[in-house]
């Protein structure tokens, strides 16, 4: 369990204070399932669609409680030598070449059989040892002598035996490794979960997990992001883009704006030297937040009234 001796993680405030400090603007269930977590230890699964902010929260973790992230990028296929550790064949062949190349001084003054066997077991298990491992992110979370911030991002992609292999380290934090024994973690990392929602996660997973579900932010909330990560922008223009992208978020689309593609769009229109909206310069730019060309027509269609009201609504807010 990461230490807890400082005001950092003293209250669900001064999480939600300490994480708008570097740019990340949280609602308070976030805060709380942070807050929740780093006390009792638990790893956090975090669902919700893509680009609302799932990895930047464990980045952000990392930087507030000023830990190390050690992020492991899921995929299907992704299996134990990747995820935990692997041997250094290279450096096993070298030494059995060398090995092979001083038999006969090894051997040195074995008189029998038996006598040679037991000789060349000494260095049987050298081949097995530490200077011949390879730490791959798991192994390296439970070794940071300090604790860090573990984030298993899109574990949504792996396979179930990968996610039935998790299931000793997100309980006991601990593995183990049949050469070396088994290696516990002497603090505990924080761990993330990220999930896109590609998939089912299993009742054990979940278990051993707190559930946090990331939605894309209201109006209010998605302001202060935009404030947060694009300072230089005039608060009309802000708030007109703002809702422009929650009315786009209502339409039947393949793929819905995320936050951080409207943060992208924030920039270039502040790039663009933009203070208002208009339809000419949203038709221009709708590439920038909407990837499919059949969301872009969708939106095209009903660009004109969407833009109008978003401009309305920024006038009433005044």
């Amino acid at each position: 369990m990461l230490e807890i001796h400082n005001e950092k993680l003293a209250s669900i405030e001064q999480i939600q204070k300490g994480f708008a400090e570097h740019g990340y603007i949280c609602s308070r269930s976030i805060a709380t399932a942070v807050y929740v977590a780093c006390h009792l230890g638990k790893p956090i699964l975090v669902e919700g669609p893509a680009g609302v902010g799932k990895t930047e929260l464990a980045n952000t973790t990392a930087e507030y409680l000023d830990l190390p992230l050690i992020r492991m990028q899921c995929y299907e296929g992704l299996d134990e030598a990747k995820a935990l550790y692997e041997w250094k064949y290279g450096k096993q062949l070298l030494y059995t070449q060398i090995l092979k190349d001083k038999i006969g001084d090894l051997l040195e003054g074995a008189n029998t059989l038996a006598d040679s066997m037991n000789q060349l077991h000494r260095f049987s298990d050298v081949f097995f040892s530490e200077q011949f491992l390879e730490p791959r992110p798991l192994l390296k979370a439970l070794r940071e002598e300090k604790g860090c911030v573990l984030l298993i991002d899109e574990v949504d992609k792996s396979d179930q035996e990968f996610e039935a292999f998790l299931l000793e380290i997100l309980s006991e934090f601990q593995i183990s490794i049949p050469e070396l024994g088994t290696i516990v973690a002497g603090v505990r990392p924080f761990v993330f979960l990220t999930s896109n929602n590609m998939r089912e996660m299993s009742d054990a997973l979940k278990r051993r997990c707190l559930h946090l579900f990331v939605p894309f932010p209201d109006s209010k909330l998605e302001r202060k992001i935009i404030q947060a990560r694009v300072p230089h922008i005039p608060e009309n223009l802000r708030d007109q883009l703002v809702s422009f992208v929650q009315q786009v978020r209502q339409l039947d689309l393949k793929k819905q704006p995320s936050v951080s593609e409207t943060i992208d769009w924030a920039r270039v229109l502040l790039l663009l030297h933009s203070t208002s909206l208009d339809a000419d310069l949203v038709r221009e730019t709708l590439n920038v937040f909407l990837k499919f060309e059949e969301d872009i027509k969708a939106v095209d269609e009903q660009l004109y009234e969407i833009t109008r009201h978003a401009l309305k609504e920024q006038h009433a807010a005044e």
